[in-house]
């Protein structure tokens, strides 16, 4: 129990410093820890709820947030989660597409996070908008915020920098998982873990640390491949067993 949330807190701390709420740590944490399957995808949201808002007011004060660039994203994104979140899908199904979005966590991380942008384009709204749907769909219905995969897209076709994309993950990763969470919790599905509290708490810490750091402070860099190093671990062990 207290290893647990010991990790969680530092999982908190690294993805809160690049913008993130950390919903595909914490999914991967509760693989290897033997969680339930059936409370994880509401626990992972409850936690990306407080982590994202945390790193995003850290990101919002340093003024790296353009809403115009998030807007097209959430228009699109926030009913899709609401929708995805309702969606009950059988455990060996969910594990294996857990899986992939977190073989997909790894590679974002490894080769899209260290490339600075000197220069960036304008969003076009429509492919931001469907973009934003796809996203927001499948984060409700497994259990993240989405911003993991945002991020790499923002960065490669160059609509925002590296703390830009992060402001702006954070607020995507936020909406998605509150919209995520009412839809589950109006279908009746919102069972966390009996820790949440605990839990919630260490994210809360965690968040308000990797915050301040990733936004003014500590270039995060090296933290990744450890980080990578856990969610490949977790994908490996949901593909196993």
């Amino acid at each position: 129990m207290e290893l647990i949330v010991v990790v969680l807190a530092i999982t908190a701390i690294l993805y809160s410093a690049v913008g993130h709420g950390g919903a595909s740590g914490y999914l991967a944490l509760m693989a290897i820890f033997g969680v339930e399957v059936a409370v994880m995808k509401s626990t992972a949201l409850t936690l990306n709820v407080f982590v994202s808002l945390i790193s995003f007011y850290a990101f919002y004060r340093s003024g790296n947030f353009r809403f115009k660039l998030l807007l097209p994203f959430i228009l699109g994104s926030i009913p899709m989660a609401f929708i995805g979140a309702q969606i009950n899908i059988d455990p060996k199904i969910y594990k294996i597409i857990l899986g992939v979005f977190l073989v997909i966590a790894v590679v974002r991380m490894i080769f899209f996070s260290s490339k600075e942008i000197e220069s960036t384009k304008h969003v076009k709204f429509i492919p931001a908008l469907i973009i934003g749907s796809l996203l927001g769909f499948f984060s409700g219905m497994i259990g993240i915020g989405g911003g993991i995969i945002l991020s790499p897209i923002l960065i490669l076709l160059r609509w925002a920098n590296l703390k830009e994309t992060a402001a702006i993950s954070a607020a995507f990763i936020f909406v998605n998982s509150f919209s995520g969470l009412i839809g589950m919790y109006l279908k009746g599905q919102y069972l966390p873990n009996e820790n949440i509290f605990i839990w919630v708490t260490a994210g809360v810490v965690g968040g308000i640390i990797g915050g301040i750091t990733g936004s003014s402070k500590l270039s995060t860099n090296n933290l990744k491949y450890f980080l990578a190093v856990v969610l490949f671990a977790a994908s490996i062990k949901l593909f196993i067993y």
